[in-house]
């Protein structure tokens, strides 16, 4: 399985979403970085489902054990590794329905993969749950960034779900503003009046048994010109690696995204200046970056997750055992939009990315 990604600060992720635990392993870390455990648990909660009631009614702690790499509050240069517990799972709900392969869910392509050895509960190894390692090792990069970089800014919001979009951000340099907080964190919204529009969208998908996507953007601020390297291994290249990596992600753009296919050169090139003595741009349709290298702007994204795939509704599919036609009304405990979830792991996709590039 690729469950490893990373050239210097090198992550691989373990566990299945009905497993005893899921968790991360860490290596290339220097050593003698502060790490602030509760600042790390912080980044789990802001991910969790509890007091949520958009979200999933599986709640689970998500407390994070720390088993190495770290003594005495510090890193040791050790490989550290941390361990969450899978405490609220029930299995049962998928135990009746194992050969019905679930529409939009990894089941077919991985049951042909792996020869329908894998852990079909929950989505096994290809579940939403792993995204909690994920946003665990996401925070052992944001505390090195904090102390090896502490002018980097790393932020997102929400843009859309369902038909509901927050508006553009037209001047670059509120993004700024932005990597500092919003009127509701567990909501980032650009125009925080949209927010019970966009619940509303959710809440009507769960009244119809269905399920709704979105839109998050993430933004890095702060960030020099110079970083990165074209090519294969540019920043959109290795970025969008990370984030197509979390389940549910089905499109990745930069800047101006492919509203740049309608425009003009003039339009698109972002024209260059130098105010009080620091060069910048007029614009930022590309996003921060040129040639995948930083430019020295705000580097956006936009990152579009489809509709949770578990619904209600009855589905057609078929019975892989018995090769026959069914169908399916899958029972268990699901998110019915992803997006009010998914912000923060987008942010620690980011700071993973940029943590390899700067260590």
């Amino acid at each position: 399985m690729g469950s490893t990604w990373g050239n210097k600060f090198k992550v691989s992720i373990f566990g299945e979403s009905h497993g005893n635990g899921i968790g991360a392993i860490i290596d290339g870390l220097p050593a003698g970085i502060d790490i602030d455990l509760d600042r790390v648990q912080n980044e789990l909660n802001r991910r969790a489902a509890r007091g949520n009631p958009l979200a999933t009614p599986r709640k689970e702690g998500d407390q994070i054990e720390v088993l190495s790499g770290v003594f005495n509050g510090k890193t040791t240069g050790a490989p550290l590794a941390g361990l969450i517990r899978n405490e609220n799972t029930r299995s049962g709900d998928y135990a009746k329905t194992k050969d019905l392969m679930r529409p939009g869910h990894a089941d077919y392509a991985a049951s042909v993969r792996y020869g329908g050895f894998q852990d079909y509960r929950g989505g096994g190894h290809f579940s939403g749950r792993l995204t909690a390692p994920l946003v665990f090792a996401g925070a052992i990069a944001k505390e090195i960034i904090r102390v090896i970089r502490p002018e980097l800014g790393i932020g997102s919001r929400i843009v859309s779900i369902g038909n509901v979009k927050d508006t553009e951000v037209c001047d670059w340099k509120v993004y700024k503003t932005l990597s500092k907080g919003f009127v509701n964190p567990a909501f980032p919204l650009y125009h925080a009046k949209l927010e019970d529009a966009m619940k509303q969208e959710i809440i009507e998908a769960m009244a119809d048994d269905d399920s709704v996507g979105g839109m998050v953007e993430g933004f890095i601020t702060g960030l020099e010109p110079g970083i990165g390297n074209p090519f294969f291994e540019s920043i959109e290249s290795r970025l969008s690696a990370l984030l197509f990596s979390i389940p549910a992600v089905k499109g990745v753009t930069f800047g101006a995204g492919f509203e740049v296919a309608s425009l003009r050169g003039s339009q698109t090139n972002d024209a260059l200046r130098i105010m009080d003595g620091q060069i910048e741009a007029v614009t930022n349709y590309n996003g921060g970056i040129n040639g995948g290298i930083s430019n020295g702007m705000p580097i956006v994204f936009q990152v579009a997750f489809k509709p949770t795939p578990s619904i209600g509704k009855e589905q057609q599919t078929i019975n892989l055992a018995e090769r026959k036609k069914a169908v399916l009304t899958i029972q268990g405990r699901h998110d019915p939009c992803i997006v009010v979830r998914a912000f923060p792991v987008v942010e620690a996709a980011t700071a993973i990315c940029l943590a390899d590039f700067l260590i």
